[in-house]
């Protein structure tokens, strides 16, 4: 047995997102079919436990294709003013500041899996800040600026928005929160909660105040700790 969580948008109280801890039976193998045995068996347990139907698995791992293409190794940004593309992945690991070293801007022009394993990640220190676009951003809230990356670029996929608003939870079968933060079926559905409740608006996305306030002031995870700091970004 394993235990991983489900994370479900919320349409009103004080959370914008439920996560719920689901006890399922583990298929062990490094096989994708082992993979997705597992995510099946998650989705099936979660439906019983919670009530949920429609589940979306977000990672490489997913037996729907939308859920393979928003994973943050696929999910792409598209930037206007500098015209340039690059995953979500690469944008955050480009964006981390460390003591010696950093921001490493050249992995915004590798792969996902190159600049997450990037040696330079590891060699230079603790990380003090994030850096994207010349735009600062704190290390608290935890995932606060990760989550903003993800919902500005799901944001600008139209086709996929639609999609992922017809799920009631979202799974990252590799995401385990004893070992990890960030993750992206949490963003996901972050972003859904935001357009359920037409708080999800371009000033919400470009205005860095604004979007650290809304955080403190939305109880997102209990797990996540808020905090606020100021600036305005253009993210185009």
């Amino acid at each position: 047995m394993a235990k991983r969580p489900v994370f479900i948008p919320t349409t009103d109280g004080p959370a914008l997102v439920s996560t719920v801890l689901v006890d399922f039976e583990w298929f062990p193998g490094m096989a994708l079919s082992q993979a997705q045995k597992c995510v099946e068996s998650l989705h099936d347990a979660t439906r019983k436990a919670v009530g949920v139907q429609r589940i979306l698995e977000i990672s490489s791992k997913s037996k729907e294709d939308l859920g393979v293409q928003l994973s943050a190794f696929n999910l792409k940004i598209r930037t206007l003013k500098y015209q340039r593309e690059f995953s979500v992945e690469c944008a955050y690991q480009a964006s981390k500041v460390f003591e010696r070293g950093g921001p490493f801007t050249d992995l915004l022009g590798a792969t996902s899996l190159e600049a997450k394993r990037d040696p330079r990640l590891t060699q230079n220190g603790r990380m003090t800040k994030f850096v994207f676009f010349k735009q600062e951003w704190p290390l608290e809230p935890r995932t606060a600026f990760y989550d903003w990356l993800y919902i500005n670029a799901l944001h600008k996929h139209i086709d996929y928005v639609d999609e992922v608003l017809q799920y009631q939870a979202f799974t990252d079968i590799a995401f385990n929160p004893e070992r990890s933060v960030n993750c992206q079926a949490y963003a996901a559905a972050l972003y859904s909660s935001l357009v359920r409740r037409k708080m999800l608006n371009q000033t919400l996305l470009q205005d860095q105040e604004l979007y650290l306030s809304m955080v403190k002031g939305m109880k997102v995870s209990n797990a996540h700790e808020n905090t606020v700091t100021q600036d305005r970004i253009n993210f185009d």
